[in-house]
């Protein structure tokens, strides 16, 4: 699991504070009901321009944004604005080495009862410490999880909603306590759908298959970055469709991505290897590239990262 390390300064009541200073009260609508939305944006340290690489910053607060309207939120701070506030934070806590940014809008509303409609919302952004959240290296032992992923209508996954994570939570819970790395969530049809908090890859032959955004997914920044490199650097056929149980028992390679996850290998599902039980070649390839692109060393994507320092 990993473990905080907070930088000095977050935003938070519409300017940065200390982050010890950023506090919500006990009564706060979205501590009592889970109703606030996040993204989780990483940045990555370059040894050698002695500078922090925020990936794909625009991107993440477009989704952001977008899905505001999901919990009916309206806050004083425009997309550029957060866009300004999220490097504004990593800039004062001045982290020279890789880091995650957490901007979150909450309903901050002292009040009772569940919906959401007519309750004020307000943001805040706050900056830790992270290398690895999972192993990217040895390859991960993960099992099909008992408890279901939930469906788009129930709670809507393509929103980072922090209620809903409760079934992430279980589900990686219960992998762990059973001597697992991680967990695969099934739909209630069956199908897969993506692991406890990251999207799903398998490779059969040259092509990289994934579930569909439809498939009660988080459609991810780093997913559609991965097709993208696939496709264009490794000439890989890019296919979403649904994806089976035993289909990941009898594929070449497979591997989950997210910004927590990153790109990480997965060597074994339900005690059975894939392939020879190893990180596959096509993955590690993939892996190598896309660390390279996120610290803004390929000059073709370098747009996607935002440097924080100048």
């Amino acid at each position: 699991m990993a473990q905080m390390q907070p930088g000095d300064f977050a935003y938070f009541e519409g300017g940065i504070v200390p982050t010890e200073e950023a506090r919500l009260s006990v009564m706060t609508h979205a501590f009592n009901y889970g109703t606030a939305l996040f993204e989780g944006i990483r940045g990555y340290y370059n040894a050698e321009e002695e500078n922090v690489f925020i990936f794909r910053l625009p991107e993440h607060i477009d989704r952001f944004v977008r899905n505001f309207s999901i919990l009916c939120m309206e806050i004083p701070e425009s997309r550029d604005r957060i866009e300004e506030i999220c490097l504004e934070v990593a800039q004062k806590s001045a982290l020279r080495e890789d880091i995650y940014l957490r901007p979150i809008c909450y309903k901050d509303q002292l009040s009772l009862g569940p919906a959401v409609f007519g309750v004020s919302s307000a943001m805040c952004c706050y900056v830790i410490k992270l290398g690895d959240y999972v192993d990217t290296s040895a390859g991960l032992d993960v099992a099909v999880s008992s408890w279901r992923r939930l469906s788009d209508n129930a709670i809507p996954t393509r929103a980072k909603t922090t209620g809903s994570y409760i079934n992430s939570s279980l589900a990686a819970t219960e992998a762990k306590r059973s001597g697992f790395h991680e967990a695969i969530f099934l739909r209630e049809d069956g199908t897969v759908a993506e692991g406890s908090a990251m999207n799903l890859f398998i490779i059969q032959g040259n092509q990289l298959i994934t579930p569909p955004p439809n498939a009660d997914i988080l459609v991810g920044i780093t997913r559609n970055t991965i097709m993208q490199l696939a496709e264009e650097q490794f000439g890989m056929k890019i296919v979403e469709r649904p994806v089976a149980r035993t289909e990941l028992y009898i594929s070449d390679e497979a591997f989950f991505c997210g910004t927590g996850a990153q790109v990480a290998p997965i060597r074994s599902v339900d005690r059975r290897n894939i392939g020879d039980g190893t990180p596959g070649e096509k993955t590690k390839a993939l892996q190598d590239y896309y660390f390279e692109v996120v610290q803004g060393k390929v000059p073709e994507y370098r747009h996607w990262c935002t440097p924080v320092f100048s």
